[in-house]
C-alpha cells in the first residue's frame, strides 16, 4: 500500500477537502442494467456511415478508452470498503491524489473492483484513467452536505435552478487534459431521490449537481458504463474540447426532473455515439450559456456528432438545442435516433433575451414511435436568469435540415414558432413520414423554408419554392435546391463536418 503523504487538492480542483471528509452518511439502493444497451442497439447507421466514420475521425479517432497507463493502484489500496456502507471519499481523493505523480510518467490507473463503493464528491486529474469492474457500482451519498458548493458557471451567472453557487458533481474535474472514465458496463449511482424530493419541496439552497461534470478539458473520454438516478443532468462537459462518450446507459425515472442524459455545452469537437437513454428529460442536448451571460462569455457549441442513439423521456425531448444557446450552436450533425414514448422527437428551444444563434444543423435517419410532438422549434421557451436580460437580443435560427424520419403513433407532427421580427429561415424537411393523429398535424408562424415528400402536407410557410440564392444545409455545405436551379455549391466561412450530399430533390 503507497505511503500516505500529505495531501493537497489537486490543481484544478480547489474545491475538494484533500485532508479528508468524514460527513458521509447513507445506505445504497442499485438497480443494476447490465444488457439494457445491447437489447436495444438493434439498428444500424445506414448509407451515411462510411461518411460518418470520417466525420467521427475529424477530432475523436484518435480518442480511446483502451489507453496504456504503466501505474495501475487499486481504490482497496487506500482503505477503501466496498459494502455499500463505509464511507469512502476520502479513499478516492487520496488514491488519485497519490497518482499525481504519475502525471508526466505516461499516467496512471485507478480501478474500482466489484463492491459498493459509498462516496462523496470527488476531483480527478490529468493523464487519468478511472476504470470500472463490470460489478461496480460507485455510489453517491444522499447527503447534500457531501457535495461541495462552488461558483456557477460565468456563461450561466447563477445556478441553473436557483441564484447563487451550485452543487459539485459526484465526478468532477477541471482545466483536465487526458482523462478516462471507462468500464465494463460498470455504474454510477447519484441516488438521485432524495434531490428531486428536495426539488419538488422546493427545499433546497442550491442548483443540484450533475452526476459527471468537466469544465475546461480537453480529451476526456467517457465510455462503458451505466449511469443511473443522478440527481439533476447527468453527463455534463463544459467549456471542453476533443469529447468522446461511447457505450453509454443512462437510466432515470421518466417522472424524475430534469434529468438531462448528455449535455454539451459551449464545447466544441464531441462525439456522442451507440447510447441507450431513458430518463426525466431531454436525452441529448446542447447548450451555450444563458441570455446576457451566455451572450458575454460568448462560448459556442459547435462541431458535435451524434448517432445511434435510442432514448425515452416523457418530459422533453430526444434530440433537443437550447434553451440556453447565448453562445450559439453550429455544425452539429445527428443520425441513427430512435425516440420512443416520449413527448419530442427534435426540439430546439429559444426566447427574444437569448441573442446567439443555431445554425448549421443537419440531423437525419430518426425513427419515433409514440411521440407527441415529432418536431418543435419554438421561440417562446421564456425562463431567464433575472431581470437584466435584454429582450431585444433576438436570436438567428437559420440553416436547418431535417431529413429521412418516420414517425408511427405521432400526435402532431410538427411546431414551428418564430419570433416577430425574427423568422426562422432556412428551415428545410425532406423525405419525412409521421403518421400523425391530429387533424391539424402541422403549426408554423413566422418561419420560412422548404420542404419535399413530407407528410402528412406540411405548412405553407415551408411549402414555398426557394427563391435566387436560397439554399439548405446539407451537413457540410450550402448547396441550392435542383429542382429551383443547377446545383451550384455556396461556400459559407463555417467549418463543415462532412463533404457535400446529394441536392435537396434528391435526399
Amino acid at each position: 500500500m503507497p505511503t500516505t503523504p500529505p495531501y493537497a487538492a489537486p490543481r484544478g480542483c480547489t474545491s475538494c477537502d484533500y485532508f479528508g471528509l468524514s460527513r458521509v452518511f447513507c445506505h445504497c439502493r442499485v438497480n443494476f442494467v447490465s444488457n439494457i444497451f445491447q437489447a436495444f442497439l438493434v439498428f444500424a447507421t445506414i448509407a451515411s456511415a462510411n461518411q460518418w466514420t470520417s466525420v467521427s475521425g475529424m477530432y475523436c479517432q484518435d480518442l480511446s478508452a483502451s489507453v496504456y497507463r504503466p501505474h495501475s493502484v487499486s481504490i482497496t489500496e487506500f482503505g477503501a470498503v466496498g459494502d455499500g456502507i463505509t464511507v469512502n471519499t476520502k479513499a478516492f481523493q487520496n488514491a488519485i491524489f497519490y497518482l499525481t505523480s504519475f502525471a508526466n510518467k505516461g499516467g496512471a490507473q485507478l480501478f474500482v473492483p466489484a463492491g459498493r463503493w459509498l462516496t462523496g464528491s470527488f476531483c480527478l486529474i490529468s493523464h487519468l484513467t478511472v476504470s470500472l469492474d463490470k460489478d461496480a457500482v460507485i455510489i453517491g451519498s444522499p447527503d447534500s452536505s457531501d457535495w461541495p458548493i462552488i461558483d456557477p458557471l460565468p456563461s450561466y451567472g447563477r445556478g441553473r435552478e436557483l441564484p447563487g453557487k451550485r452543487h459539485q458533481s459526484l465526478i468532477f474535474g477541471s482545466n483536465l487534459t487526458d482523462v478516462i472514465i471507462s468500464g465494463a458496463n460498470g455504474t454510477i449511482d447519484g441516488q438521485g431521490e432524495n434531490w428531486w424530493n428536495w426539488f419538488h419541496s422546493h427545499t433546497l439552497n442550491y442548483t443540484r449537481p450533475p452526476l459527471l461534470e468537466f469544465m475546461y478539458s480537453t480529451r476526456v473520454v467517457i465510455s462503458n458504463l451505466t449511469f443511473k438516478d443522478s440527481p439533476f443532468w447527468n453527463i455534463h462537459p463544459v467549456y471542453c474540447s476533443q469529447v468522446l462518450v461511447q457505450h453509454v446507459t443512462i437510466l432515470a425515472p421518466i417522472s424524475s426532473p430534469n434529468t438531462d442524459g448528455i449535455d454539451p455545452d459551449s464545447s466544441t469537437n464531441v462525439c456522442i455515439e451507440d447510447c441507450y437513454i431513458r430518463n426525466g428529460d431531454d436525452i441529448v442536448v446542447i447548450k451555450s450559456g444563458w441570455d446576457e451571460y451566455g451572450i458575454s462569455f460568448a462560448h459556442p457549441s459547435s462541431n458535435i456528432s451524434i448517432r445511434n442513439i435510442i432514448g425515452q423521456t416523457r418530459s422533453s425531448a430526444g434530440i433537443a438545442l437550447g434553451s440556453e444557446m447565448s453562445g450559439g450552436i453550429s455544425e452539429i450533425r445527428a443520425e441513427g435516433i430512435h425516440i420512443i414514448n416520449s413527448v419530442h422527437g427534435i426540439r430546439i428551444k429559444t426566447a427574444p433575451g437569448r441573442g446567439g444563434y443555431v445554425k448549421n444543423v443537419y440531423i437525419a435517419d430518426v425513427r419515433m414511435d409514440n411521440v407527441s410532438i415529432a418536431i418543435r422549434v419554438t421561440g417562446n421557451y421564456g425562463e431567464h436568469p433575472d431581470d437584466n436580460y435584454d429582450k431585444y437580443a433576438l436570436p438567428v435560427i437559420s440553416n436547418i435540415t431535417i431529413k429521412d424520419v418516420v414517425g408511427v403513433n405521432i400526435g402532431v407532427a410538427g411546431m414551428f414558432q418564430g419570433i416577430q421580427g425574427d423568422s426562422f429561415s432556412n428551415i428545410c424537411l425532406s423525405n419525412v413520414t409521421l403518421s400523425a393523429k391530429s387533424t391539424s398535424p402541422w403549426n408554423c408562424s413566422l418561419v420560412e423554408g422548404y420542404s419535399d415528400s413530407v407528410s402528412p402536407e406540411i405548412c405553407e410557410q415551408l411549402r414555398s419554392n426557394p427563391g435566387p440564392g436560397q439554399v439548405c444545409y446539407d451537413g457540410s455545405n450550402y448547396l441550392t435546391p435542383a429542382a429551383v436551379q443547377p446545383h451550384v455549391p455556396q461556400k459559407s466561412g463555417s467549418n463543415r463536418l462532412l463533404s457535400p450530399f446529394h441536392r435537396l430533390a434528391s435526399l
